[in-house]
């Protein structure tokens, strides 16, 4: 055999150990890149988003994992992972459409969310689009096209009654199916549930067996007191949980009493409603009192969703079904921290 003849099966065989070698390591290197994370009760990792400010109000920046401290019913947990980087967010919108949003208010609403999707959230985040009035509507699943949900933003016409629980309790499942680590929900109503078969504790109870942040934007602009007691409802029924496909029906639930016209002067904004659904979640309410500050209030939204720390531990709790606190610290005692304040571990 000559010189040459050898030398092309060295390079031969070198080639061949190397497609072997590389057919070998792909399936590794390819699991290796932004692998899912997923939020598993009580069994893998509890994941928080954790919003810092200081005494005025402000955003704390570059803050490190040793300035953290998250408790677990208690008892230091060992923190397996922290960012303090900006992550893509799978969000959902639940706009209120009914009768009393017509005019300036959805108007603002719809200029509001149009500047919130093009301008505030980055090209990664995804979104979904709920409007309700009298039932809840998903007009957009999720994607990351901007044109399409601009599009169903323009089609809206206000009318209706208020069926807020219902359309929180069948948003909150869809968000917790989106793709992106944090996730996260923007209810936006300027009154009080009208019209649901579910109440606003059971709708609690949804929000706590997810890790959805839920933000609530409530418009007031009457002036007056806002409302900070519950409306009496019907004794609380055990919620399936998963909903079929979704969607929490009861229909042989009769609805509560209702304002004649479909809103009244028992339609307006119930702050404590609001909270009882946002609070746990690590996520806010805002009451604004006018349409023209919806624009601000989403723009803080979006500005919060983008300067959170993440943080994740190994769920110490048993499959147990109950709930169990969360409490997320940082060593400067003058800063103040909001985070998801438990979970279920079920």
């Amino acid at each position: 055999m000559n010189a040459r003849s050898t030398s092309g099966l060295r390079t031969f065989a070198a080639a061949a150990i190397l497609v072997a070698v590389s057919a070998l390591l792909a399936p590794s290197v390819r699991g290796q890149q932004d692998p899912p994370f997923r939020f598993k009760t009580g069994v893998e990792l509890v994941n928080v988003s954790a919003t810092v400010t200081d005494a005025y109000g402000r955003f704390v920046p570059n803050l490190t994992q040793d300035d953290f401290v998250v408790y677990e019913d208690g008892v230091v947990q060992p923190v397996s992972y922290f960012s303090r980087e900006r992550v893509p967010v799978s969000l959902g919108i639940a706009l209120d459409t009914s009768g009393s949003m017509a005019g300036d208010k959805i108007l603002a609403a719809q200029q509001a969310l149009k500047r919130f999707l093009f301008e505030l959230l980055g090209d990664q985040d995804e979104i979904f689009l709920y409007r309700f009035s009298s039932e809840p509507l998903l007009i957009q699943p999720w994607t990351r096209d901007r044109e399409r949900l601009r599009y169903q933003l323009g089609r809206i016409t206000p009318k209706g009654e208020t069926v807020l629980y219902d359309t929180v309790a069948e948003a909150v499942p869809l968000a917790s199916q989106g793709q992106n680590r944090k996730k996260a929900l923007v209810i936006i109503s300027d009154g009080n549930d009208t019209g649901s078969h579910i109440t606003v504790g059971e709708v609690r109870q949804i929000i706590r067996q997810s890790e959805v942040l839920v933000y609530a934007i409530g418009i007031d602009a009457s002036g007056g007191p806002v409302r900070t007691s519950q409306t009496p409802r019907r004794t609380p029924t055990q919620i399936p949980w998963p909903f079929p496909q979704g969607k929490p029906r009861y229909p042989g639930t009769p609805k509560p009493p209702q304002i004649p016209g479909g809103w009244g002067a028992d339609d307006r904004v119930n702050e404590a409603a609001l909270r009882e659904m946002t609070d746990d979640s690590g996520g806010r309410t805002e009451i604004i009192r006018s349409p023209r500050d919806l624009d601000p209030a989403t723009a803080r939204v979006a500005d919060e969703l983008s300067r959170q720390y993440t943080l994740a531990y190994p769920g110490a709790a048993a499959k147990d079904g109950r709930w169990h606190n969360i409490r997320v610290e940082v060593k400067n005692r003058s800063y103040v921290v909001r985070a998801r304040r438990g979970y279920v571990a079920s």
